[in-house]
């Protein structure tokens, strides 16, 4: 086995995980006592542990790769999304959040037990565990090529199983004891690792460019050969293309349903505001996530914008940069960042940016895996469980560390899915893996929009809602569209607005169902509706 780590490298490496090693051990000391304290924290989290915790889990090993990436190929218009992140943040805060915390759910899919009956329930529940198998699957193969690119120099079967192995073992022993509480202590110690490592990486290129920063300032602004400024914020073109996804009306529309979907309608990211002592904090702990992301992402994007310098750029750098010989890396297409962790990266920092992989993988995986595993238990198995017999909370809290370890070895199988499927076929697994949440996404809004806004509604218009906003939107996907349209008819439309037609065909199929008081609930875990 070969690698291209050197001593001071295994020595960070080993570091991190005796770091991790004592923090799990003094997080999980005492365990969870019942279910809502190993999925809600017993709403126990200060505000500010739950933004982080949001942060973490909304950014994973590819946000920390593609970030860079990013900013190397595009300009500043990525962070325009922020606009629509504060809006659906306050929207959630204001209509989603005090209704959680009102009915005293432990997963956002109880709330339409209300209005459609247990039924539609489990059918989101199940909506968004298809979504999240796939998902974090394929950010678990991800991450896991990176780490057996850095670590074996190869991305041979049996190395990348070992980093798959890896990633959900640390993920799987940091949280499947403590619960929740230990998920969002170890999101805040993954979140400074992998923020960390990035300011370093950003401080380290910025000494190995030679020009001051007046001179990259207008380099960045005024490209060669007339290209757009790099610094351009806000896109006020009208593009519906996909290079348009991140205009300033893709912000305010498609982005603003995105963003109400992931913290509002997503178990992943809405759980952690769950956690907090009331609604007013659970809200707080959204929007401060949104403002926290901004500087956590512009990191990164800055990393891109001196990769491009550094590559692109050799008359500012004096004979000292390089040339990018090739995106490919035994035979998988790599981002600009990882080429530069590869070949240009020094002793230690090149450890440090792998623990920042790692970190930013687990954040996201320990994340997942008690979301789902609160699905599976609140949603699905309780529920049934009880009208058998009745069992105790210790019962329930070892179901749940049963269905982590089964959701593990789930996202486990569904990365080596991936790996299998980019080896032997021309149709893009990642990219439906990465966008499945959005195919999920427009059936949840549908379904919630119409609980929230409308009297009308069925347990069989919910299922429909669900299955058409997901057909519809991945309908619209380019590589599906060669199958089913003429090439004078096929169209490239960016994802936001995907999600707007999704969202409004899934509406008006919802509407199509007649509201029934015999499916209804009059209250929910005590609570009169």
């Amino acid at each position: 086995m070969t690698s291209t780590f050197v001593a001071l490298d295994w020595l960070v490496f080993v570091l991190y995980f005796v770091l991790l090693t004592l923090t799990g051990w003094w997080i999980n000391r005492s365990g969870a006592k019942n279910s809502q304290e190993y999925f809600i924290g017993s709403h126990n989290i200060p505000t500010w542990l739950a933004a982080i915790s949001v942060l973490a889990t909304a950014q994973s090993a590819a946000t920390f790769l593609g970030g860079p990436d990013s900013g190397y190929r595009s300009n500043l218009t990525y962070l325009a999304s922020t606009f629509g992140a504060l809006m659906a943040a306050f929207f959630v805060g204001y209509f989603l959040i005090p209704r959680f915390y009102r009915y005293k759910v432990s997963t956002v899919y109880e709330l339409l037990e209300l209005r459609f009956g247990s039924r539609a329930k489990k059918q989101a529940g199940l909506m968004y565990l298809f979504g999240r198998i796939f998902a974090n699957g394929a950010r678990l193969y991800m991450a896991a090529i990176a780490v057996s690119m850095i670590l074996f120099t190869d991305i041979a079967l049996q190395h990348v199983i070992c980093s798959i192995a890896l990633l959900c073992l640390v993920s799987l022993l940091y949280s499947i004891f403590g619960g929740i509480k230990s998920v969002i202590y170890g999101d805040a110690l993954q979140c400074f690792v992998y923020v960390g490592a990035a300011v370093l990486v950003l401080l380290y290129l910025w000494s190995s460019i030679p020009a001051d920063f007046s001179s990259v300032w207008q380099a960045l602004d005024r490209p060669p050969h007339n290209a757009a400024s790099k610094l351009t914020l806000i896109d006020t073109n009208w593009d519906f293309s996909s290079a348009g996804a991140f205009n300033i009306y893709s912000s305010v529309t498609g982005l603003f349903l995105l963003y109400i979907a992931s913290f509002g309608l997503d178990q992943d990211l809405t759980q952690r505001a769950l956690t907090c002592k009331n609604a007013r904090q659970g809200s707080l702990a959204i929007l401060w996530s949104v403002v926290l992301v901004v500087p956590v992402t512009l990191v990164f994007m800055l990393i891109g914008f001196l990769l491009h310098i550094f590559y692109q750029r050799p008359d500012l750098m004096a004979g000292s940069g390089a040339v990018m010989q090739s995106s490919q890396f035994s035979g998988e297409t790599i981002t600009v960042f990882l080429y530069y962790v590869l070949h240009e990266m020094p002793a230690g920092l090149r450890g440090l940016v792998t623990v920042g992989v790692i970190a930013a993988a687990v954040s996201t995986l320990t994340s997942g895996l008690n979301s789902m595993a609160s699905v599976i238990i609140q949603d699905l198995y309780k529920p049934w469980q009880q009208q058998r017999q009745l069992k105790s909370e210790q019962y329930y809290v070892g179901a749940a560390r049963i269905s982590m370890l089964c959701c593990a070895i789930a996202l486990a199988l569904m990365a080596l899915l991936c790996f299998y499927w980019q080896q032997s076929s021309d149709m893009p697994l990642l990219t439906f893996a990465l966008g499945v949440m959005v195919f999920s996404y427009s059936g949840l809004l549908g379904v919630y929009a119409s609980a929230l806004f409308s009297q009308r509604g069925s347990p069989t218009s919910v299922l429909a809602a669900l299955l058409g906003g997901f057909i519809i939107t991945l309908l619209m996907q380019p590589y599906l569209q060669s199958y089913y349209l003429p090439p004078d008819w096929q169209f490239d439309l960016a994802f936001s607005w995907q999600l707007c037609i999704g969202f409004a065909c899934s509406f008006i199929i919802c509407q199509l169902g007649k509201s029934s008081d015999s499916v209804a609930r009059t209250e929910l875990n005590g609570v009169p509706a």
